[in-house]
């Protein structure tokens, strides 16, 4: 039986790239897809949310969740996904009446099925946070949680010291580790190694699906930004390492860990530090995924991608 997945995303190119997965992906029964700002700013990320849903048009429709457009964001990356973060491309979207802030969608969706939601965040953990803090009720019947963020051992890539994802907002990464809710890390150790090459590309435009054909319109630019920025012939698609996590447990494993992460550093804010002493000085308070069998999850993708609307 597939796994209802709220997925808390800041579309992006990658996180769109994830939402096109999960909703094919026979094993996730997506229920409700939340923005976040962080790739974009919020404003730009429900947009685009909404835009890529109605696109697609799925057989069975997620409840969608808007950011919060206050909500504090330490960065963005516009400079690698584009200004509108979909890589150049724009995407009509119809102006909603009734617009239902994140955590609210996340909050309702949990209680109207407890025990048996996975959320899956892709972005920054303001919604997540948010949640696990003021709506603890709804927090407490969650499944499971799996976050793409922080780093164990390579560093950075907003800054040498801190991934994207807890940098924009080092409070609310920090209060998702620290809170009653264990939830599963998947780090960029891992996360940067989900990278394809052109293959992807060609993929998509060889089929006729609604969602292939939006990916073979997002991603050439993808690949131009990543080789003009990384000299590279490819494209990381990080979010989806969390998605495939979640559909797929079987590809990846992990281990039980303390963790904390900096938020007043100068130079080390947003830096994730994960105890791994022999003694560590705490309980452990995350699973974080230490490996992925890279050729499994790209099949895992291809085969979901077949399957697409």
């Amino acid at each position: 039986m597939p796994r209802k997945v709220i997925l808390d995303l800041d579309p992006g190119v990658d996180d769109a790239v994830a939402l096109c997965v999960a909703l094919a992906d026979p094993n996730l029964d997506v229920i409700a897809v939340t923005a976040t700002g962080g790739v974009v700013p919020p404003d730009v990320a429900s947009r685009n949310l909404q835009a890529i849903i109605e696109r697609i048009d799925p057989p069975k429709r997620p409840r969608i969740g808007v950011a919060d457009t206050l909500q504090p964001l330490r960065s963005d990356a516009r400079d690698l996904h584009g200004v509108g973060g979909l890589a150049g491309c724009e995407l009509p979207v119809a102006e909603k009446a009734n617009r239902h802030l994140s955590p609210k969608v996340i909050a309702e969706e949990i209680r109207a099925n407890p025990g048996e939601v996975l959320l899956v965040g892709g972005g920054p953990m303001s919604n997540i946070a948010a949640v696990l803090t003021r709506e603890r009720d709804a927090a407490e019947t969650l499944l499971d949680l799996i976050v793409q963020g922080g780093s164990v051992a390579v560093g950075g890539d907003a800054t040498a010291a801190a991934e994207f994802n807890v940098y924009c907002d080092a409070g609310s990464a920090r209060e998702v580790f620290r809170s009653q809710v264990k939830p599963t890390v998947v780090p960029l150790d891992v996360s940067s190694q989900l990278q394809f090459g052109y293959d992807l590309l060609e993929f998509v435009r060889s089929r006729d699906s609604r969602t292939c054909r939006l990916l073979a319109e997002l991603l050439p630019g993808f690949y131009h930004a990543y080789r003009q920025r990384f000299g590279v012939e490819g494209v990381r698609l990080n979010s989806l390492s969390a998605v495939l996590a979640a559909a797929h447990a079987g590809i990846t494993t992990a281990e039980s860990m303390y963790a904390d992460v900096e938020t007043s550093g100068e130079i080390t804010h947003g830096a994730t530090v994960f105890d791994r002493r022999v003694v560590p000085g705490g309980e452990p308070n995350v699973e974080v995924v230490m490996s992925m069998d890279a050729n499994a999850a790209r099949d895992a993708v291809f085969r979901a991608l077949e399957l697409a609307v």
